[in-house]
């Protein structure tokens, strides 16, 4: 292989190049493995995966994390290039701090309430989240630095107004390293299509398997070669985001103890496996030759839920170039402090075709797990937004009586 062509094979995995299979190993990746291997008693488990070429984002978000200097110190000290929020977060955040009082109380004397006034207070987060990735946004020309804040879950199956919504809320935020979060749901993949066309950055979220992954990207090249072909920048970020261990406490009281925690593991390999052959696909590389870049895959849901397992388990085995890892504050912090690094994932998915035949012998429907999972999801961010809103409510009630 010439420079150029090494050049070109800048991506994981094992890539359909001019019909020919191309081995996605570059100098670069393998001299930082070498050296994050020779270093790794010198330096945190957390910088060793981002030298890796694996971007670190928080997934969390809170006032007192941004006023405190907690969220500066993790970019500083523990590699943090992003962050992700999502309803659940939220209606964490704002239950269990005084920190939203004082902008509550204004917006009531505003006159807004609802949906309304938690935009308003998650915006302010969001800004401020954003500018502190910015210099790493800039820096690294909009790979990485990125935020993102998620539109009403209600829309989840509304796609006119999930994109009604993604156009507000990314005209609203002002900030070029926002992602709007839109669920990979069957209705909004045309939102998602819609919205890169438009130029709105995306984060896809509720993927669960192989096949939501590649629905999703398939959607965001759609967006991406119709700018092209309109003679717009086709330089629009988005990543698409992966829920692993949802899978595993789904299954875990109903399978052999052999394969517990095993297949969320398995279904991520499956995907990244996907995803290394999509994004070498000869459409992807003429987006790249137009000027895109590639829709990179993101891990989430990685915190650990089995207490008998590892509390990193989802960070040290999905270790992967040109990917991201979102993790709870908690799963970070275990990172730094005691985390060790497993293999990097194999472009060909590795085992993961014979771990996931034998979940099918002990019973498990993937594909019927699959779209369950999504479902559960999407429900789960419905009642957490409920359950956010009727915090705001009883918030409110309780500071206009006190005044």
């Amino acid at each position: 292989m010439d420079a150029d062509q090494d050049a070109l094979v800048m991506l994981s995995g094992n890539l359909p190049i001019g019909g020919s299979r191309i081995r996605c190993e570059t100098a670069l990746w393998r001299d930082a493995s070498r050296s994050a291997q020779l270093e790794g008693d010198m330096m945190r488990a957390t910088q060793r995966l981002h030298d890796l070429g694996q971007s670190i984002w928080l997934d969390n978000i809170a006032r007192d994390l941004l006023t405190s200097g907690t969220l500066k110190r993790y970019i500083d000290e523990l590699s943090v290039t992003g962050l992700t929020s999502n309803p659940t977060i939220f209606d964490h955040a704002i239950k269990n701090s005084a920190s939203y009082d004082a902008a509550i109380r204004e917006r009531l004397r505003e006159g807004k309430s609802g949906e309304r006034l938690f935009f308003e207070l998650a915006l302010e987060d969001i800004t401020r989240a954003a500018d502190l990735f910015r210099p790493i946004y800039d820096r690294t020309n909009g790979v990485d630095g990125r935020v993102s804040l998620e539109v009403s879950p209600l829309l989840a199956h509304d796609t006119a107004s999930t994109l009604a919504a993604a156009k507000d809320l990314h005209t609203r935020v002002e900030r070029p390293n926002v992602l709007i979060k839109i669920p990979g749901t069957k209705e909004g993949l045309p939102a998602i299509e819609e919205a890169i066309f438009a130029g709105v950055p995306v984060n896809v979220t509720l993927l669960f398997s192989r096949e939501d992954y590649v629905a999703a990207g398939e959607a965001y090249l759609r967006g991406i070669e119709r700018r092209i072909a309109a003679g717009l920048n086709p330089d629009v970020g988005s990543v698409a985001s992966v829920f692993i261990s949802r899978w595993d406490a789904a299954v875990m009281e109903k399978v052999p103890d052999a394969l517990r925690d095993r297949l969320g593991i398995a279904i991520a390999k499956r995907t990244y496996k996907a995803s290394c052959v999509l994004l070498g696909s000869p459409r992807w590389l003429r987006v790249y030759n137009a000027g895109g870049r590639p829709q990179r895959l993101l891990w989430a849901s990685t915190g650990t839920k089995d207490p008998k397992a590892s509390d990193v388990l989802y960070v040290k085995t999905l270790a992967a170039p040109l990917t991201v890892n979102t993790m709870p504050e908690e799963t970070l912090k275990a990172l730094a402090d005691h985390g060790e690094l497993g293999a990097i994932l194999r472009a060909d998915g590795g085992d993961c075709e014979e771990v996931l035949r034998e979940f099918a012998k002990a019973g498990v429907d993937i594909d019927a797990l699959a779209t369950r999972l999504q479902d559960e999801g999407a429900a789960s961010f419905v009642k957490s937004w409920n359950e956010l809103m009727a915090v705001i409510a009883s918030k409110s009630a309780a500071l206009e009586k006190a005044a």
